[in-house]
Parts: structure tokens; sequence; C-alpha cells
């Protein structure tokens, strides 16, 4: 077995080990949502749009992608459809509606007629002494002199000081795995905000990504110590206060599910054991 670590994992563990069990150990996962199952599609939607010509990448043209992409999703998955019709707080039509705003305030901050992504739904991996890194890309652009502009969108809105490092995490874990892959540092670091229509950018260095890799080696040393002792403590933060698991949680009173008999396999192998990157990461 080959250690793997996802930017998603690898942030659970950093915010809470508890948490970084709950999702690779217990494999347990969120309640499904129709805020979620949106999210699915609208990633869905800015993908193939650019499968068009770039003349034909039109605001209608994505709002004719909907209906079909959410057929396709659904045939994928049959429970995504039970996420609207089983929620009595949300009609399709305001849910369609919901998912076609995200798409036209995209428009809005970005250019699809001007832009011509080298890769779209990247799976990138690399491996770090013995350590593999994994994840998606939701684009990857390449300019004609080579430089890398790494986009990723989210459909939320954009986060506080407080919270924009986690987000931020992310786009540097898939820097430093595109630096060891080809050798060169993405130029750009770009999260797309649909729900408040804000850009935030960043330019990552050498340095951001060595101190990034040493912290993930850390990461993962500190994930092998809790695997082979059992001790997966909760770390209490602001962070709590949006826990889906917060009810099983010892520091509020809960208690989690009794440890699986190959409990360490799975935490040492969380990747390859069914945690994939969600499309809103």
């Amino acid at each position: 077995m080959v250690p793997a670590l996802s930017p998603s994992r690898a942030s659970d563990f950093k915010q809470c080990p508890l948490l970084y069990r709950f999702r690779a150990v217990d494999k347990l996962s969120a309640p499904p949502s129709a805020a979620a199952a949106r999210g699915t599609l609208v990633h869905a939607v800015l993908e193939r749009l650019f499968d068009l010509p770039a003349e034909q990448r039109t605001p209608a043209a994505a709002e004719a992608l909907l209906g079909p992409q959410w057929e396709a999703l659904v045939a994928a998955e049959p429970e995504l459809a039970q996420l609207i019709t089983g929620d009595e707080t949300v009609t399709e039509e305001s849910w369609f509606g919901d998912a076609q705003a995200l798409i036209e305030t995209w428009f809005g901050l970005e250019d699809p007629t001007r832009l011509e992504p080298a890769e779209r739904e990247l799976y990138v991996e690399t491996e770090v002494d013995g350590l593999v890194l994994r994840g998606y890309v939701d684009r990857l652009d390449v300019a004609p002199d080579g430089a890398m502009r790494v986009v990723d969108y989210k459909t939320g809105r954009s986060p506080s000081e407080l919270f924009e490092g986690k987000a931020l995490f992310q786009m540097k874990f898939y820097a430093l795995v595109l630096w060891r892959l080809r050798g060169e540092i993405p130029r750009l670091l770009q999260l797309v905000y649909l729900g408040n229509g804000e850009v935030v950018r960043y330019t990552p260095d050498e340095h951001d990504l060595l101190s990034l890799e040493r912290n993930l080696k850390a990461v993962w040393t500190a994930i092998e110590r809790a695997a082979l002792t059992g001790d997966w403590r909760p770390k209490t933060s602001r962070l709590c206060d949006w826990c889906d698991f917060r009810q099983l949680c010892p520091a509020w009173g809960g208690t989690p599910p009794p440890l699986p008999e190959d409990a360490a396999q799975r935490a040492l192998d969380p990747v390859t054991s069914g945690q994939v990157v969600p499309a809103d990461d």
C-alpha cells in the first residue's frame, strides 16, 4: 500500500484529527443537500461549456446545458434527484434558477470566449518521499509562454480572512503537485466564488511550496501515529459550528462509533478507499 493524501483529507486532519477519522476511517459523509447537488451541476456545466466553439460559449448555451447535464448526473447517481424532490423548501424551478444565477455570475467574472483551458477536471498525482499527493483541478490554463494558472470554482460565498487559508491550502496543494510533475511553479492560483462574485488570486513561490511540502510530510507522520495508536482526539475551533459530525464528537457530548477492525489500514489509505475529492471541495 502506497500512502496517499488529497487536499481534502490533509485539510481535515489539520482542522481536527477526529474529523479525519470520521471521513477516512468511519467512512461518514456529510448529509446530502440540494445545495451540494447544485454545486455539482454548476461544475459540470462549466466543464462542458468549453466543449463548444469559443463563439458559442454564451449564457444561453450554458443554460441549455443545465437540463442534459443534470440528467447525466442523475443517471450516474439516481439518489441525486431525491435531493430536490425530498426537500420541501426547494422547488425544481427555483433550484435550476439558482444554478443558472451562479453561472451568470461566472460570465461576469470571466469571458469563456477568450479562454481555451489546457485541462478541465484534471487528475494530478505525484510522489514526494514515498507519499502520494493527488487531487482534481477544476481548470488549468496554460499561456503561450507555458505559464500555468490553476482555477477552482466555488459555488458558495468567499470566506472571511479567518477561513480563507483553508481554500488557499487546497490551491497551494495543487500548485505543489503541478510543480513536482511539470518542473514549473504555476504563475497564478485563482479561486472563483460564484456565491458573491469574488475572485481571489494568489501567486505562489518556491518558499511557499517547500513549506507546504514539509507541512504535508508532518501531517502524514501525525496521521500514521494516530492510526497506530487509535488516538483521534478532537481539536475544537470555531469551525466546529459547521461540522457535520458534531453530534458524534466527545468534545460536544457525543460518542464516536467503534473503530472498525481495519481502522489503521483505512486511515493510511484514505484516497483509494473511496475518499474522492468532491467537485466543490
